[in-house]
């Protein structure tokens, strides 16, 4: 059995009481003081997860746009150097390699920052399809990646307000970082990349100017509340991006791979749609339990901020409109649930 790999943090981890757990062929933190008080810590005032674990894939050269035009079903041709957009890496038959954010980082280099477990399948999809002019390379071990979410997060590491999905070079505790504002709890924030080298004493910094540790529990949680899919959960190579509801990230109108299979299920409508749902009865919904009809849940967990089972599942798209009454084997018992309009939570105001 292969070692699990560690982050330049794991030593902050162990001293911080984390409890730790195998993710992704990583020993990760799941939580310190809880999920429930981490994920409510996000919500109201500001957390920090170590996401070291996620891949980063560097592609530069003349032809580096011409090659990620192709591969990517967002139109990367729309990026300037400081910005950044959500993206799908897509199969011949658009279902769903990997979701991830790319950014432009010169005018001629991209960054890709994809999912911890799928580094390695990437790199390799993305690198037997170079193109003359073109180098792909996996740069993931030169970056460590801290993501401070919340309110409050901006304001305690010092870090003025921005457009969401641009990056800039900034410093934080005196440390120089890569200042990307994007984030996966549906929370104002920001990730922050710097060498790493430099991780510890950034974790340091930024814990000392009061924000939380959190680990990957409520970091889904979190996702979940707002209906960020999981690759793996959600969406995968089995799943095409117009079913699960990435439509919106995908450029109909460019050729990147998979693109006529998308246009055909968008013309003809999907089969089966993702949707967002919370229980009417009293009951915790959990990945593959079943859905009446022929449906199945892909994401499920109490709400920390509802207090109530909260979710994501397909559903044949007959019964996929906001209001509808859905049946879930929860255990061996039926319990319902409702359709609801995506998030599932939102801040009020």
């Amino acid at each position: 059995m292969e070692a699990l790999r560690r982050t330049p943090l794991y030593d902050a981890h162990v001293a911080a009481g984390a409890r730790l757990v195998p993710f992704a062929g990583w020993e990760m933190p799941v939580q310190y003081e809880g999920v429930i008080p981490e994920h409510k810590a996000v919500r109201t005032d500001a957390g920090v997860f170590d996401v070291s674990h996620m891949g980063e894939i560097e592609v530069e050269g003349p032809m580096a746009r011409d090659l990620l035009q192709q591969l990517l079903s967002n139109d990367i041709t729309k990026l300037d150097v400081g910005e950044a957009h959500y993206t799908l890496l897509t199969n011949e038959e658009g279902g769903i390699i990997d979701d991830l954010i790319a950014y432009r980082t010169g005018e001629h280099r991209y960054l890709l920052v994809v999912n911890a477990s799928n580094r390695d399948a990437d790199y390799a999809w993305i690198k037997e399809r170079e193109i003359t002019g073109s180098d792909v390379r996996d740069v993931s071990d030169d970056f460590a990646l801290l993501a401070v979410q919340g309110p409050d997060a901006l304001r305690k590491i010092g870090i003025a307000p921005g457009t969401p999905f641009t990056w800039e070079m900034g410093t934080v505790g005196g440390i120089e970082v890569m200042v990307n504002r994007t984030g996966y709890t549906g929370e104002e924030g920001v990730e922050l990349a710097c060498p790493s080298e430099d991780a510890p004493a950034l974790w340091d910094a930024i814990v000392a100017a009061g924000v939380t540790p959190c680990g990957l529990g409520a970091r889904d949680t979190l996702r979940l509340e707002v209906c960020y899919p999981l690759h793996g959960n959600d969406i995968g190579p089995g799943r095409d991006a117009i079913s699960s509801g990435l439509g919106w990230v995908c450029a109909l109108d460019t050729d990147f791979t998979g693109v006529e299979r998308l246009r055909a299920v968008k013309d003809a409508g999907p089969e089966q749609k993702l949707v967002a749902f919370t229980m009417t009865e009293n009951a915790i919904p959990r990945g593959g339990m079943a859905i009446e009809g022929g449906g199945e849940v892909t994401s499920g967990t109490l709400s920390p901020m509802l207090e109530v089972g909260i979710g994501l599942g397909y559903v044949p798209a007959a019964v996929a409109a906001v209001g509808n009454v859905l049946t879930i084997d929860v255990r061996g018992r039926a319990k319902q649930a409702a359709v609801v309009k995506k998030p599932i939570y939102a801040r009020e105001g």
